[in-house]
């Protein structure tokens, strides 16, 4: 009986390859290139190792896992030589694709031990041959630098993969171009749906008004309530990797890679084809166990709190039974984007406010300037919503909520004077408790006083002598200031 071997794939670089689409296409083209370089990230992942097997004549149930830019196959001994072969040939044109930024490693090893042997082996077997590359990469270090001309392949990103998707259901691929994903052609295709035979993919582009092209961030911004502002949203699973180490067996890694990737595309899918979502939000990339979206503001906030609820009902019915907290919560990060900033731009800034709130604390959600937990979250909507029914029902005016915003940066956010001082206590906490009765719209409306009321004691509590700000209020505050101003 032939041994088996396991042959996992990774694709490294991703960040650093979008970061770069604005100076690759400067200008109105910059996004459609973002929107494309997402895509052949995404589904690279998902054909090469579908093509391999194709090539080597092998059944499709050996593969194990895909997307999420990696995958596991289960191949023969006798296939290691070919599968090197084949995965060389595209790793060169990957890198050539990306100009160098993507990098195409993997590593096989016999499937003999332990789960948890087995997956050391195969790192090892990568970082090993990360090293040769970087070794071979750096042999001419010290050698007179000569910028090499690099192919423009904007067009492809650009024409050749955002436009097709829109409509198309097929992709291929062929061994001329094999770091390629076609759309509609290809020696080998597979069709984009959720059936286990097809592909999964999330592909949902809010598009222009006459509904032939991707709606540009203009676009998008102009469709938000409020502030006519645009912004990217990502998400994480909190954990994800210490949950892959810790499975037992090679069944267990697939199962829970298979349950994480249907659970964003599919629900991403499906919240994105409400009324509130379709026009609004676009998916920029989903991969494994993360995502990301760009869209109006709004409506980006009220999908992230959504998604968050399906995810917290999505542990507690699947993965109850894996021991520990780790993979079954959910962070993610917003970031408004200013002025004449690019897509790319505020795209990596997400992912870095992502990893600062990642480090602060699990399950929370980082949004106007604040990370909080999501039952914080929850609460700050509320007191938002109490907000901008008061500025709404007192005559509209919203001055008194940019004076209470202003509280927060005077007295919380400015250097401290006092080293002992703690974040959000004030040294004469009754000034502030004044002001905000003197800044909150006077109404002899029961219903009116009554919001005045609780919207005191959220912000600074009842007792005028103990005060403290509470980051939730911030944020709610920033949130219904963004609702009422246009």
């Amino acid at each position: 009986m032939s041994i088996q071997i396991f042959l996992q794939g990774k694709l490294l670089g991703a960040r650093e390859f979008l970061a770069s689409a604005h100076s690759a296409a400067p200008g109105s083209d910059a996004e459609s290139v973002f929107l494309g370089r997402s895509c052949w990230l995404g589904l690279l992942s998902e054909t090469l190792p579908r093509a391999l097997l194709s090539e080597l004549g092998l059944s499709k149930m050996l593969l194990g896992s895909s997307g999420g830019m990696q995958f596991l196959l289960l191949l023969p001994q006798e296939a290691r030589a070919q599968a090197d072969a084949f995965l060389e040939a595209a790793a060169a044109e990957v890198e050539t694709l990306s100009g160098g930024a993507v990098r195409l490693l993997w590593a096989s090893t016999e499937n003999l031990g332990d789960w948890v042997v087995v997956r050391r082996r195969l790192r090892e077997g990568m970082s090993q041959r990360e090293l040769a590359r970087e070794g071979a990469s750096g042999e001419n270090a010290f050698a007179p630098f000569e910028p090499a001309e690099m192919p423009d392949h904007t067009a492809y990103f650009r024409d050749e993969l955002v436009r097709p998707l829109l409509d198309g259901k097929v992709v291929g691929w062929s061994p001329e171009t094999p770091a390629r994903v076609l759309v509609g052609t290809g020696k080998y295709t597979w069709t984009l749906g959720p059936d286990a035979d097809q592909i999964p993919w999330t592909r949902h582009v809010a598009l222009s008004d006459d509904g032939q092209h991707p709606a540009g961030t203009e676009g998008l911004a102009a469709r938000s309530e409020g502030s006519q502002t645009w912004a990217v949203l990502r998400g994480e699973v909190d954990h994800a990797g210490v949950r892959f180490r810790r499975a037992a067996s090679v069944e267990e890694h697939i199962q829970l890679s298979v349950l994480y990737r249907q659970f964003f595309s599919g629900e991403l899918e499906v919240l994105c084809s409400m009324p509130e979502f379709w026009r609004k939000v676009t998916i920029l990339y989903c991969g494994g166990d993360d995502f990301a979206a760009c869209g109006s503001w709004d409506a980006l906030i009220l999908l992230a709190r959504e998604l968050h609820r399906l995810f917290r009902l999505f542990a507690e019915s699947n993965l109850k039974d894996f021991p520990g907290a780790e993979g079954k919560a959910v962070s993610m990060a917003l970031e408004l984007a200013a002025e004449g900033e690019s897509l790319e731009a505020v795209h990596e800034r997400a992912a870095r406010t992502l990893e600062a709130a990642k480090c602060s604390a699990r399950d929370s959600f980082a949004v106007l300037g604040r990370v909080l937990e999501w039952r914080q979250f929850n609460g700050a909507a509320d007191l938002k919503d109490t907000m901008v029914k008061v500025a709404r029902e007192s005559g509209g005016s919203t001055q008194f909520l940019r004076e209470l915003a202003s509280f927060y940066r005077e007295e919380v956010f400015s250097p401290v004077a006092v080293p002992r001082k703690r974040e959000g206590e004030l040294e004469k906490p009754w000034r502030l408790h004044r002001r905000v009765l003197r800044v909150l719209p006077p109404t002899r409306d029961k219903d009116l006083d009554r919001l005045r009321g609780s919207l005191i004691v959220e912000l600074v509590g009842k007792n005028a002598s103990q005060v403290k700000l509470r980051p939730a209020g911030r944020v709610a505050l920033e949130w219904a200031r963004l609702l009422t101003e246009a």
